[in-house]
């Protein structure tokens, strides 16, 4: 079976496995009811079950894209979106918020926490940045160290936060740390779509450019590849989507680590198949652990950061164990 066919037969069973997800759960459900105005089923199907299908798979889509690129980044399978920090700047901005915004903040609705994540994640970018630059060039090994400092340092003040605030701004804040796609504005799926979408075109279009850089920076550069652009672009592309997925869902875990790693087996190692196939094949499995996190303690709902980090430890286990006697895993 060529690549290119495993391909399209992945991106098919991705979609329908997306499209079958909205309709479990629905009581007797027929495809007429969906037609009628105002009929219980079709409100809950068109308001509730169908944006939020979508925002699960736009999610999952730009979290599994972002681990390919930071995988390609920094040569090693076992980097996540979450590595250079963007994930606990996004959370400790939404945590603030959750403690002081209604003392000092403008109540601005959903747009608080968006807002307030998306400040957090900009500002562990420009931190990352920053201190790579202050090294000199635009080292990946130096951005990883820091991105990994600025991580564990953000995620203890996310602590120190939680610490600080009331037990009712406590709990609004370790269920969003959980991660949840329950309530999802369609103004905000329609920010999220535009962010994942437009980024997933960019990466489409250095498809090559980052074959060479996982190939080598040296081959790269010999051929021609603006290397310190590349990973800047790459770098900036990534983080901007995680911070766009965090500040809507919460930090959701290992999407990033599972999907671009099960496609790199399927396809290999041409991005030109990887970026379509980790888009599709992420945003159908985060809309399966959606569907899990509704069902499996119906009629509560289990947080989906729980759902995938239950099937995340075991993948994470199971690239160990197959990495080779010298631990390479790339």
């Amino acid at each position: 079976m060529t690549p290119k066919l495993k391909l399209f037969i992945l991106i098919l069973a991705s979609l329908i496995a997306a499209a079958a997800c909205p309709f479990f759960g629905l009581s007797h459900i027929s495809p007429e009811s969906l037609t009628i105005p105002d009929h219980p089923d079709a409100e809950v199907f068109w308001r509730l079950r169908a944006p939020r299908a979508a925002a699960a798979f736009l999610a999952g889509a730009g979290l599994s894209m972002s681990g390919l690129i930071f995988q390609a980044l920094f040569r090693n399978p076992l980097a996540t979106p979450f590595t250079l920090g963007v994930s606990s700047g996004a959370s400790l901005g939404a945590s603030v918020y959750f403690w002081l915004g209604g003392i000092v903040l403008v109540r601005t609705g959903s747009l608080g926490p968006l807002a307030s994540a998306l400040a957090g994640a900009g500002l562990s970018m420009f931190l990352v940045w920053s201190v790579t630059r202050a090294r000199g060039g635009f080292s990946t090994s130096v951005m990883l160290l820091a991105g990994v400092v600025i991580n564990f340092f953000f995620s203890s003040l996310v602590l120190f936060v939680q610490y600080l605030s009331d037990s009712h701004d406590s709990l609004r804040i370790m269920h969003w740390l959980m991660g949840s796609l329950a309530g999802l504005e369609t103004a905000r799926l329609a920010d999220l779509a535009f962010v994942v979408l437009f980024g997933g075109l960019i990466v489409s279009l250095m498809a090559k450019e980052i074959d060479l850089l996982t190939a080598g920076e040296e081959l790269a550069a010999s051929r021609g590849v603006q290397v310190k652009l590349l990973k800047l672009k790459i770098f900036l592309v990534a983080s901007i989507m995680v911070g766009a997925v965090v500040s809507l869902s919460g930090p959701i875990g290992f999407v990033g680590l599972m999907a671009p790693h099960a496609c790199r087996l399927m396809l290999g190692w041409s991005h030109r198949l990887l970026v379509p196939a980790t888009f599709f094949a992420g945003g159908a499995f985060l809309t399966l652990c959606d569907l899990a996190s509704r069902l499996v303690l119906a009629p509560a709902e289990v947080p989906i950061g729980i759902v995938t980090a239950l099937l995340g430890g075991p993948f994470f286990l199971w690239i160990l164990f197959r990495a080779g006697s010298d631990g390479d895993l790339f």
